[in-house]
């Protein structure tokens, strides 16, 4: 190649980009306030074969997203560059972030294993098109494999300085020999250990000094090597819990054993170190940042903390097992090909390990180790006690794409558990037979991460594991399916039984998960051994059991109790819930269990407990479930002011008959550190699930109660739990309350005793009417002189909830203002929120834009979701949520991702700061969507109840507030209606009806925001028109653009003038508010005469401003017609002292722009944009006012034959005047194209 046939950048290039160093170096310039506008080509097309590779020189940590690189057929010299390479939608393939996008659409979710915009200065990025058309990508030298498979022969290399990336160098020289060392090298540097010498002394002989095995110097960007090869770490284990991964110098020898130990551990990350082997070399290999994200020739096994060690050995009959503490675990894997290289990642926890040369004290493997898959050691950590066991139960080969099977088919983890939280499943497998009748199959959990919300389900399907196309989630599959999650028994991916006996959410590490279908058909759950009951029947009798590693669950084992359990397990337990407890006393309805806390005492029956010592231990139970909108009340009666603290009360889904016999001394001391089962509680004025906060200032605080004070419980048929405090309805305190639950009280800290006050009167009644609440019950009289049901339900339907945000949000968002503001504090996405409480029927829930960032696009979008928001999954974005979900965004209405309805309602994109939103479900189960109080009507239908709002902070918009939720909707059913023919004329100021469309106040204009108007503004600089004649007032600037006239609610037609007349509004243009000089017609002019549209050309604005009035001779030859006067068959006679023969003007007016904005009239003008430097044309008229009488209507004359307007007809579009004076101008119209 000779030097003038070097690649280099082509001198034509993106706006802000700056080349030097002969061109070989672009350098986005003002990196810190524009993150796009940065693309380079090449200054040739690429040849075959050729390498085109670019260093990274300068990042800024400021945007999102990064460099991207690519090829593209077109040619630099003739290209109009885009601001992003991603927008040409032709002949363009670029790689960005880990994913391919050809014509701006992705066509490959993951690529590599390596995300663009992970990489950091001076890492390399290459391209080759090869000489068979397949198109690859390099990283630091290491081909990534094919992209595209037919590129077209000329193409041209093409970077996009976007985002983070500010500035590159294109690399002449290929050899990457120096890139592959460049990360271990500077790590090294770094290390603590540098130049320290190694000890003269060696613990063990080393016979095989050049053949020892030792750690690779290629290793993770994060790891380094010291103490010649022996040892490895992570110097900055702190910052950084991956990219830690290093591998063996040479392959291992057949029955060779690689141990190390782990001499260090940091307590700030989840995970540990993970050992195995594998066939890459690790010479060639583009190290990733953790080795479970290698998709081939990889076997990996977790192990434990410091000081213990861990190995792995290849039988020469190719079994792989592992040791953790010289113990052999039993085989992992068979048929491993001979040549593997021993890895260590060390990941999370782990910091630094050795390899241990001393193996004297390895105990020799199990001599049945290798009878096949189907043997198990007796030191398995699957196995109990060390037993053999016959159970043959595996987990399939085929999985989700998250998920990895290890320790020969027994243990099941998903990878990536901080980046992924779905695409883990797993399946059973024998043999390719499903699970027999009455078989237990049982898994472990053995490792959580506390990022996600939601945790792991499981289920049994009839579909064989070849035949099933693994989805996101198992609750995915419409058929054939069962699964347990949460607390909801689902069938096909449709909820068919909510709060069963158990919370798979609650469980934690160590819990053990089975299922068993029975002979009946019935499907069992057990957790930790115990029988949860019947969870569904009529089950098929092939079923395969299954399990979704989702959110916080990561890894599970196999257990040995797992296999054929006794039939009469599979019958429903009969607990005492089945037999109604009567009580003895007449008046009160409800007694304390018998199981209770260690200090607490029962008396009067079990109606009041005491605590008779300390200030905790003082738990008690309800002796039997309650019923739903069943009040349990206490009464205190008395109080120790010696300890601080108070009553704690709430429901659990704890059992008490399934405790063991008193004294509990096993119970938890207090109600917060109740765990074991759902818990939900208020504790002083906090709402608490298992201890965790959900709500603050719920009501006033417990701590205050004293003696005398009643406080109440109840489980409501929605699924709420309420408190009640001296009779009074605290509201909602939790959602999603189990069905199954029993009243709990803590008599803690100030509270000594309590005595049940229930009343049994309400056990008969069928009405939801609050008993009692007190012992001293309501006479008869009052009783029936109360409406009761009429009482509860009306200000039900009546008295709005009160809306708040839920703590659980997307990770980029901040609530304040007690969860009535959320705000989204960094990046441009993760700004998902959700209600904390359900939107009840025919409820307005409203908030307002209060902030937004132009320096984005798009903005925020928001919908309703059909299920509880406690265990949702925030999304990056709302339209990744595909259950159960209907969203708004932009103008178009989706349905679980799936687009139902386009032009709906105004392009919330354009929404200014101050815009109030709203969402309505009506009692035809139909979602609306209200902008500034206006409904735009039915945007979906068959909303389910309940139902809660969310809002997405995506792009422009930053924050958003709830409104006041007591905010009529205007329009609405309930308030008063005028019609347009009633209301005075008064009332109608340029077309916004003030009594009935909402105008936006000054300061909330749209117009502040439109990308159209500011674009007509700047045309309208452009024309160097004096400010004197227009509006001080920029509110009356009104842009009547698709986005801003459906954000204020305009109609399309109005009346104006005695009298009325029709006109439509101007849709399309940009109406600029003129100066009216004062007269003594401009009040009347206002109110009384017409209005009309007059079309002009660019060349006569002036003039016409001057005389502030349409004038003969000054508008355009089109629209001003001097003709004779013919007597009374014309539309203009002459007037009585008007010569003979004299020529009268006619000016042409229209009520529609329709017709007075065609281009006859409004001649096009081309004009390039000072701001974006693109070319348009623009069109200019003006609306004004017409005096009653001084115009006559007529035909259109261009000849048209189709109507131009559906509201005028053409032979009545046309209104022609000849009084000077007749005409008043009123606004400057300008349309751009």
């Amino acid at each position: 190649m000779t030097t003038n046939d070097a690649l280099l950048f082509h001198e034509k290039c993106g706006t802000l980009i700056k080349l030097s160093n002969n061109n070989k170096t672009a350098e986005r310039r003002r990196p810190l306030d524009e993150f796009n506008n940065g693309v380079v080509m090449t200054n040739r097309p690429l040849r075959h074969n050729e390498m085109f590779e670019i260093r990274i020189d300068k990042l800024v940590d400021k945007w999102s997203g990064s460099i991207e690189i690519g090829v593209t057929t077109h040619n630099p010299n003739n290209l109009d560059y885009p601001a992003t390479m991603t927008n040409l939608r032709s002949g363009t393939i670029m790689m960005s972030g880990c994913g391919i996008l050809t014509n701006g659409k992705g066509t490959r979710r993951e690529y590599c294993e390596f995300s663009l915009d992970e990489l950091q200065e001076g890492d390399h990025i290459g391209l080759m098109r090869k000489a068979s058309g397949a198109l690859h990508f390099y990283i630091n030298g290491i081909d990534q494999g094919v992209a595209a498979a037919q590129t077209p022969g000329v193409v041209y290399g093409v970077v996009d300085l976007y985002g983070m990336a500010v500035k590159v160098t294109i690399v002449h020289n290929h050899n990457h020999s120096d890139r592959l060392r460049r990360n271990n090298a500077i790590m090294r540097a770094l290390s603590p250990d540098v130049g320290r010498p190694r000890p003269a002394l060696s613990l063990t002989p080393d016979p095989e000094g050049p053949d020892r095995l030792l750690f690779h110097a290629n290793c993770g960007q994060k790891a380094a090597i010291i103490s010649d090869g022996r040892t490895a770490l992570r110097p900055h284990a702190t910052d950084d819990f991956n990219h830690g991964v290093v591998l063996s110098s040479r392959p291992l020898r057949s029955n060779e054993v690689f141990q190390v130990r782990i001499d260090k551990m940091v307590d700030k990350w989840a995970g540990s170190i993970e050992i195995g082997v594998t066939t890459h070399n690790p010479a060639y290999l583009q190290l990733p940042s953790t080795m479970t994200n290698l998709r081939s020739g990889t076997w990996m096994m977790t192990g434990n903390g410091a000081g213990d060690t861990v190995g792995v050995v290849r039988k020469e009959d190719g079994s792989l097992h592992f040791f953790v503490n010289g113990v052999a675990q039993g085989p992992a894997a068979w048929n491993v090909p001979p040549s593997v290289y021993a890895v260590v990642d060390l990941y999370g926890q782990a910091a630094q390990a050795t390899i241990m040369d001393d193996m004297v004290d390895l105990p020799p493997l199990p001599e049945d180790s290798s009878e096949g898959p189907t043997a198990m050691s007796p030191g398995s950590p699957c196995s109990v006690g060390g037993a053999c066991t016959t159970n043959d139960l595996r987990f399939h080969q085929l999985h989700g794409t998250n998920a990895v099977i290890t320790n020969g088919g027994r243990t099941a983890l998903r990878q990536n558990c901080r980046s992924e939280f779905n695409d883990a499943i797993v399946i059973s497998n024998r043999d390719r037979r499903c699970l027999r009748d009455g078989e237990l199959f049982e898994i472990i959990i053995q490792k959580m991460v506390d990022r996600w919300s939601g945790s792991i389900e499981a289920g049994v399907t009839a579909i064989r594991p070849d035949e099933l196309e693994f989805p996101n989630t198992m609750t995915d599959i419409d058929y054939d399916t069962w699964m347990l999650s949460g607390t909801a028994i689902m069938q096909d991916g449709n909820t068919m039984r909510n709060n069963y006996g158990c919370d798979l959410d609650s469980l934690t590490t160590g819990s053990r998960i089975g299922m068993m279908r029975s002979a009946s058909g019935d499907l069992h759950y057990y957790i930790n051994g115990v029988d949860q009951g019947v969870a569904c029947s009529g089950l098929p009798p092939e079923v395969y059991a299954v399990i979704d590693l989702y959110g916080q669950c990561v890894q599970v084992s196999i257990t040995s109790s797992s296999g054929p359990l006794d039939n009469s397990l599979c019958t429903s337990n009969i607990t005492e819930k089945s037999f109604p407890i009567h009580s003895p006393v007449a008046g009160v309805a409800h007694r304390l269990h018998g199981k209770h806390g260690k200090n607490v005492v029962l008396l009067g029956e079990g109606c009041q407990a005491v605590r008779v010592g300390g200030y905790a231990h003082g738990i008690v139970f309800s002796a039997k479930e309650l019923k739903a909108d069943e009040l349990f009340e206490v009464r205190i009666d008395e109080v120790d002011e010696q300890w601080c603290g108070s009553l704690h009360v709430g429901l659990t889904t704890l059992a008490p008959p399934e405790l063991p016999s008193c004294p509990l001394s096993g119970l938890s001391p207090s109600l917060p550190q109740l765990r074991t089962k759902v818990t939900w509680l208020l504790c002083g004025s906090e709402v608490r699930r298992n201890g965790v906060l959900q709500r603050q200032n719920y009501c006033c605080s417990l701590d205050r109660l004293t003696v005398g004070n009643r406080v109440g419980v109840k489980r409501c048929s929605d699924d709420t739990m309420h408190i009640f405090i001296d009779g009074e309805d605290m509201g909602p305190a939790a959602t999603a309350v189990a069905k199954n639950v029993y009243a709990v009280l803590d008599l803690y800290g100030r509270i000594t005793a309590v005595s049940i006050v229930s009343s049994s009167l309400m056990e008969d009644m069928e009405s939801v009417k609050a008993p009692s609440l007190s012992s001293d019950s309501c006479s008869e009289g009052e009783e029936d002189s109360t409406p009761v049901r009429e009482v509860e339900t009306e200000p039900c339907a009546s008295v709005p909830t009160a809306m708040a945000f839920l703590e659980n949000h997307g990770k980029n968002i901040q609530l304040s203002n007690q969860n009535l503001t959320a705000a989204r504090v960094s990046s441009y996405n993760q700004g998902l929120l959700v209600t904390a409480q359900p939107l009840a029927r025919q409820q307005l829930f409203q908030f307002q834009i209060d902030r937004l960032n132009p320096s984005w696009t798009s903005s925020l979008s928001l919908g309703v979701i059909g299920h509880s928001p406690d265990r949702l999954n925030f999304p990056s974005t709302a339209c990744c949520l595909k259950r159960s979900a209907w969203l708004l965004q932009r103008d178009s209405v989706f349905h679980n991702s799936l687009k139902t309805c386009e032009n709906y309602g105004p392009n919330l994109d354009t929404c200014p700061e101050g815009t109030v939103l709203g969402l309505l479900v009506d009692a035809n189960s139909c979602l609306h969507l209200y902008v500034n109080g206006m409904d735009q009507g039915v945007a979906a239908q068959d909303i389910p109840s309940p139902c809660y709002p969310f809002i997405d902070l995506y792009g422009q918009c930053e924050q958003v507030t709830i409104v006041t939720n007591n905010v009529p909707a205007v329009g609405g059913e309930s308030g008063e209606t005028r019609c347009q023919g009633d209301m005075e004329k008064a009332d109608m100021v340029d077309g916004i009806k003030e009594s009935v469309c909402w105008t936006p106040p000054p300061e909330v204009n749209p117009n502040k925001t439109c990308e159209y108007q500011a674009l007509c503004s700047r045309f309208k600089e452009l024309l160097t028109l004096p400010d004197g004649y227009f509006n001080e007032d920029a509110k009356y600037n009104l842009c009547y653009c698709e986005s801003c006239h459906k954000l204020r609610g305009d109609e399309a037609y109005y009346k104006r003038g005695e009298p009325p007349r029709d006109y439509a509004l101007p849709f399309g243009w940009c109406r600029f508010a003129l100066r009216i000089k004062p007269h003594c017609e401009v009040s009347n002019a206002l109110k009384k005469w017409h209005i009309a549209y007059h079309g002009t050309s660019v060349g006569a604005l002036r003039r016409t401003l001057d005389h502030s009035q349409l004038l003969p001779g000054t508008s355009s030859i089109f629209s001003v017609s001097p003709v004779k006067a013919e007597g009374p068959n014309g539309y203009s006679e002459p007037e009585e002292n008007s010569a003979p023969g004299r020529e009268v003007p006619r000016v042409r007016l229209s009520p529609t722009m329709r017709y007075s904005g065609m281009e006859i009239f409004a001649p096009k003008v081309q004009f390039q944009d000072p701001r974006s430097h693109r070319c348009h044309q623009a069109q200019v008229g003006f609306q004004v006012c017409v005096r009653p009488g001084s115009y006559k209507v007529g035909p259109q004359t261009l000849g048209h034959s189709e109507p131009l307007d559906p509201r005028f007809s053409n032979s009545e579009i046309e209104w022609i005047t000849k009084e000077q004076g007749g005409t008043l101008l009123y606004g400057l119209l300008i349309r751009v194209e």
